[in-house]
């Protein structure tokens, strides 16, 4: 066999065991990423935006919005931030859409509080801390299943420990948007937003 090919199949292993080690690992990262689950501890609770349709709420906003309804509902002390800004292809900003939904089901406006300007994770977390009281040092996070691991490893890289509370992950987008999540969480990993 002629160097250059056995250099080619090594180069192939390589790649194909480096590849399902990291699929591994980021899997391993997304399940804990699950715990510990938040019982009402935390006075302040961020739920992370997702995309407003036109007429409608994306189901994974709808998803994590069930969630926090539920949340809310079983622990009446905690704070709620709603986190996330309007995209040019948005009627309104999530954090509006959120805060319409929220009040619309019976939970109390004076619980709710804004942040409409984010338009990453990494902002999520950084302009809801920014709106905490500077004692805060621990909050529940709200978001969808796969996107918790790194919504709180962020949220570590910028002081505050958290806990969780899962949304399911619709089964349409499933698979694009955890595959999207583990590069997303590497990312996060290696540079830290």
């Amino acid at each position: 066999m002629r160097k250059s090919k056995k250099i080619a199949i090594a180069c192939t292993i390589v790649i194909t065991v480096g590849s399902l080690f990291l699929w591994w690992l980021t899997g391993k990262w997304i399940d804990e990423g699950l715990e510990p689950v938040a019982d009402g501890t935390n006075d302040y609770a961020i739920v992370l935006g997702a995309r407003v349709k036109k007429d409608a709420l994306s189901l994974s906003l709808q998803y994590r919005l069930d969630a926090a309804l539920e949340y809310a509902n079983e622990h009446p002390n905690v704070t709620i931030i709603l986190s996330g800004g309007q995209g040019q292809d948005e009627p309104i900003s999530e954090a509006e859409a959120m805060r319409r939904f929220l009040t619309e089901n019976g939970v109390a406006e004076e619980r709710l509080i804004l942040e409409s300007a984010s338009t990453s994770t990494y902002e999520n977390i950084l302009f809801s801390k920014k709106i905490l009281p500077s004692e805060i040092q621990s909050v529940t996070i709200i978001t969808s299943d796969y996107h918790l691991a790194r919504a709180r490893k962020i949220a570590a890289s910028l002081g505050l420990d958290s806990d969780a509370v899962s949304a399911e992950t619709p089964k349409v987008v499933a698979t694009k948007l955890v595959f999207r999540e583990r590069i997303a969480l590497v990312k996060t990993y290696v540079v830290g937003k």
